[in-house]
C-alpha cells in the first residue's frame, strides 16, 4: 500500500510540473542589428596540420565599423586563429580591438564556423568574391568594455553573419533579443 502512494504522489507531482511547464512561455529570440565592420587581413600563415587538424593563422591589420548607435576602427595586432577540420570546415576563433569614434576600447572575441562544398572553399582560398549565400559563415561574439556608454555589450548574446573576401571579412553583428 505504501509503494502505491508513494507512486500516486510521484505521478502526481510529475503531472503538476509538465502542466506548470506547459503553461510558462519562452520568448522567441529576436535579433536587433548593432554594427557592420569591414576587418582586413595579412596574408595566411599556414602553420600545417597539428593535433588538431590544419592551424591557419590570419592577421588583422585594421578595418572601421559602423551601426547606428556606434562606429570606429578596428585596431591592428588581433588575429584570426583557424583550425580547418579535414572535411574543409573552419573553425574560427578572432580576437581583435575595436575603437569607437568617441575613443573607447572593445575587446571581442569572436568564434564561430564556416562551411561549404569543396568547390566553393577552393575559390575561397584562391581569393575569388564568392556569393555568401553559397557558404554558411556563423559566429557568436562576446565583448569586454569598461563601464560607460557601451557597457550593455558586457551583458548580451551577440552573433554574426560574415563573408570572406580576398582581403577582408565582412561581419554583420546583431544583439539577440
Amino acid at each position: 500500500m505504501k509503494i502505491i502512494t508513494q507512486y500516486s504522489v510521484l505521478c502526481a507531482f510529475l503531472f503538476a510540473l509538465n502542466h506548470l511547464a506547459a503553461q510558462v512561455s519562452l520568448p522567441e529570440p529576436k535579433l536587433e542589428f548593432i554594427f557592420e565592420a569591414k576587418v582586413t587581413l595579412d596574408p595566411v600563415h599556414e602553420v600545417g596540420v597539428t593535433t588538431y587538424g590544419k592551424r591557419r593563422i590570419i592577421p588583422i591589420n585594421g578595418g572601421t565599423f559602423e551601426g547606428p548607435n556606434m562606429k570606429g576602427v578596428v585596431i591592428a595586432g588581433g588575429a584570426d586563429w583557424q583550425t580547418v577540420r579535414a572535411d574543409g570546415t573552419a573553425d574560427l576563433e578572432a580576437r581583435y580591438t575595436l575603437k569607437t569614434d568617441d575613443g573607447v576600447l572593445i575587446y571581442i572575441q569572436n568564434k564561430g564556423i564556416r562551411h561549404a562544398k569543396p568547390e566553393v572553399l577552393a575559390r575561397l582560398a584562391k581569393g575569388e568574391k564568392v556569393d555568401p549565400s553559397e557558404y554558411y559563415m556563423r559566429t557568436a561574439a562576446a565583448f569586454e568594455v569598461a563601464e560607460g556608454k557601451y557597457a550593455w555589450l558586457n551583458k548580451v548574446v551577440v552573433v554574426s553573419t560574415g563573408a570572406r573576401m580576398a582581403d577582408h571579412v565582412l561581419l554583420r553583428f546583431y544583439k539577440v533579443l
